[in-house]
């Protein structure tokens, strides 16, 4: 379970027979304390790979863009390859299962702006 901010806008593509694929990067933050004997802890910021696949990654596309907060409940997957160079490389990305959209919407995006009353 994660709850942060969207870092760019989400990566979406179509594969196999239409199917919706996207990508995200989530900042989760760590807040920052004081110790008892006066030692500052700074806040401390993790990046997250997210992949969302089909409903989730249409919802994505249509309604996500930078700097949202969103509540996702996934997996922790990894994989290795290597690179051009021949170094082994290790990828660690949460699969999303569920999305929740925590930032709100503004009154003109909840409307169609050119539909007259």
């Amino acid at each position: 379970m994660l709850i942060g901010n969207v870092g760019l806008d989400p990566e979406v593509r179509y594969v196999d027979a239409g199917v919706c694929v996207a990508r995200i990067r989530l900042a989760t933050t760590e807040r920052g304390y004081t110790l008892a004997n006066g030692t500052q802890v700074p806040d401390r910021t993790e990046w997250h790979d997210v992949v969302l696949w089909r409903g989730l990654a249409e919802t994505v596309e249509k309604y996500v863009r930078k700097g949202d907060k969103l509540y996702v409940e996934g997996k922790i997957t990894s994989r290795k390859y290597d690179d051009k160079n021949g170094i082994r490389r290790t990828v660690v990305e949460i699969w999303a299962e569920s999305l929740e959209l925590l930032s709100p919407r503004p009154a003109s995006s909840q409307q169609n702006p050119q539909q007259q009353p």
